[in-house]
């Protein structure tokens, strides 16, 4: 997935868990600087003896994880990752990397796990350990209430559709060819601007990312529809571990597990993009095998 906003650059090496779970720990900037002032309020209930993991995560891309003032990580991939280390015993410790990096980080064991908006896919699961979904992410149709009736793909044929560089929408609408007039733009939130400013009929991009926007402008009326089965690998993400850290696999697919049993996903999910109302049904017969 690309970002959704362009941030300051920071390579962060955040002790949340660390020295006793003090609220105040030390990050450092891209220049060397400290901000020591540290704001972030979770603490873990876990002994100061649990394991910590190193955890790889973009940190650009809202919902998913990106950072508040002082440099913190939060979002749904954030606090699903403290909550089953809590779980199953071990504590996190974020590190904000590129998107490759992440992959990169975890193959070759210099970070334990990622854990950032990572869609299921073929070739991944092959070469790394992935667990099973804990967060349902399909790609999805955005348009004005009241201007279309748009149920599926078929439907958006003639129209100028947006979406976010190198995003698996992008790859849809290609796909498509010239029966769509496509509008590629760097950041999703630009792309959101080409809709309700009426440079583009639709918006293309993954359905929590387009829930968060929507979230910050009740302003504008707007229709979601995914065209993604609830079914589909691809909709589903999943955290990233190395291929043979069985042991590891197993204790997050637990923790994911008991979670979902005990509904703190939905939680989750309702404290960061609210009780929005459901999205509508595709009657598209198309069903996408991209990821991000």
């Amino acid at each position: 997935m690309m970002q959704l906003y362009r941030m300051l650059p920071m390579v962060l090496s955040i002790g949340l868990f660390g020295c006793g779970n003090s609220a105040t720990q030390e990050s450092v900037n891209s220049t060397g600087t400290s901000a020591t002032e540290n704001k972030d309020s979770f603490v873990s209930q876990l002994p100061d003896t649990a394991p910590t993991l190193k955890v790889a995560m973009t940190g650009d891309l809202p919902p998913f994880s990106f950072q508040d003032d002082y440099g913190n990580m939060q979002g749904t991939d954030v606090d699903s990752i403290r909550a089953i280390g809590e779980e199953q015993g071990f504590k996190v410790e974020f590190y904000k990397e590129t998107w490759q990096d992440m992959f990169d980080s975890v193959e070759s064991g210099k970070r334990d796990l990622a854990i950032s908006g990572i869609s299921y896919k073929d070739d991944r699961a092959v070469r790394y350990g992935l667990s099973t979904p804990y967060f349902f992410n399909p790609a999805t149709i955005m348009y004005l209430e009241g201007k279309f009736d748009i149920k599926g793909l078929n439907d958006i044929k003639g129209l100028k559709a947006g979406t976010l560089e190198g995003s698996k929408e992008e790859d849809t609408l290609k796909e498509m060819g010239s029966s769509v007039e496509l509008v590629s733009r760097s950041t999703a939130f630009l792309a959101y601007q080409d809709l309700v400013q009426g440079k583009t009929d639709v918006f293309l991009y993954d359905m929590p990312v387009l829930q968060y926007i929507v979230k910050g402008y009740p302003e504008h009326k707007v229709k979601i529809v995914p065209y993604e089965a609830d079914d589909a690998p691809s909709a589903q993400q999943v955290i990233l571990m190395a291929k043979e850290n069985t042991q590891l696999i197993n204790n997050v697919n637990e923790g994911i597990a008991k979670l979902k049993e005990k509904g703190v996903f939905k939680e989750i999910e309702s404290r960061w993009l609210g009780e929005a109302e459901p999205a509508e049904k595709s009657d598209s017969d198309t069903n996408t095998k991209q990821s991000n």
